[in-house]
């Protein structure tokens, strides 16, 4: 039996009470002012110029690489160590993902392998900001400049996050957020695409809303896709905005408690490193053998507190293994991590509990 789960959202602010002025409304599908506030509001949070709300992460990813013009004969180059959609979302295309490794330090992509991968078909670098660490992106940047590249951030894990003093999502010519039930704001299923670009930002409006011409009703023009966020989630999506820079606070409070009881043990934690706010969607550690790693898993299960593996490098899975490629550190993290609770409502208490099990596991 679970009685500490790895996340479950935090939903004490407006939301029902948004939720229920929809319902009201009647304006409970892809139209209302939920919509058009949550887009908004979330553009200023993070500092964009504009801002487009989706069904879901994914879609959202897709949508940015759709509205690059990203197609067959293209490569991406993605971290192998991310969750499977980064790559999907390539494939979703008729791009080719060309997979790089990670760094040891940070778990984010490694920009020196990111060149080492470029070849004539390369149309864009994706960056994804995993369990809320930021990528280093200054030489992403200089990177994609000097080559003739989209920048893309997939910024799903990473909503709070800041590089060098800046959120995440303001280095890309495009980037996505998501915003499922574990996120840390949610709308329940949900993303969101974010661009200084305005016509990126048409393009991917244009291409949500099943390709419909501008001003001219029923009249398509491109083929398009349904990828359109309902009031409804908008609405939650807003309320859980007002709530942004308390769930991010309790995060990094959360963190640093694991930090102090986990102090002595043999297990590396995935700290901040550079100049930069880690907003810890997930607190993750590494054990020092692979071994180690489902047994220990095992052990808090049987405690009642759920865990995570990390991402399996997406180059192992079956639909993207059919050329044998090693990438030491991705592969090395990929074996080796754990994601422990970490959620709003997580209080000393519990964390403490939380590591005493991990420590009895050592003994």
């Amino acid at each position: 039996m679970i009685r500490i789960p790895i996340y479950q959202p935090s939903l004490t602010g407006n939301e029902k009470k948004y939720v229920a002025e929809c319902l009201d409304s009647t304006w409970i599908s892809s139209k209302g002012k939920f919509l058009a506030e949550f887009e908004k509001r979330f553009a200023e949070y993070t500092g964009i110029k504009y801002a487009t709300a989706v069904s879901n992460g994914t879609v959202a990813l897709h949508l940015a690489l759709v509205a690059l013009g990203i197609g067959r004969s293209d490569e991406v180059i993605v971290p192998t160590l991310t969750y499977i959609a980064s790559v999907n979302s390539i494939s979703y295309t008729g791009a080719e993902p060309v997979f790089a490794d990670s760094l040891m330090d940070t778990w984010q992509i490694d920009p020196e392998d990111v060149k080492r991968k470029i070849t004539p078909r390369t149309k864009a670098i994706m960056a994804v900001h995993l369990y809320g660490h930021p990528c280093d992106m200054d030489p992403l940047v200089d990177i994609t400049k000097s080559n003739d590249l989209f920048l893309v951030e997939d910024c799903a894990e990473a909503f709070g996050t800041l590089y060098r003093g800046k959120h995440v999502g303001q280095f890309g010519d495009i980037s996505t957020y998501s915003f499922f039930g574990n996120k840390t704001i949610t709308t329940g299923e949900g993303g969101m695409v974010v661009t200084n670009d305005k016509t990126l930002y048409d393009r991917s409006v244009h291409y949500k809303g099943q390709g419909l011409a501008a001003h001219r009703q029923y009249w398509h023009d491109v083929i398009g896709y349904n990828y359109r966020m309902t009031n409804i989630c908008a609405a939650i999506g807003l309320a859980q905005l007002e709530q942004a820079d308390e769930f991010i606070s309790k995060k990094i409070q959360i963190a640093s408690w694991y930090d102090g009881f986990l102090k002595g043990l043999p297990v590396k934690t995935h700290g901040q490193t550079g100049d930069v706010r880690h907003s810890y969607w997930m607190y993750s550690i590494l054990v020092e053998e692979p071994s180690a790693r489902d047994l220990l898993r095992k052990h808090l299960e049987d405690a009642g507190i759920e865990t995570r593996p990390l991402f399996y490098p997406a180059h192992t899975m079956p639909m993207y293994s059919s050329r044998y490629q090693k990438f030491p550190v991705a592969d090395n993290l990929g074996w080796r991590g754990i994601n422990l609770p970490s959620w709003p409502g997580l209080t000393r208490e519990m964390v403490s509990g939380i590591c005493e099990t991990v420590r009895s596991f050592f003994k």
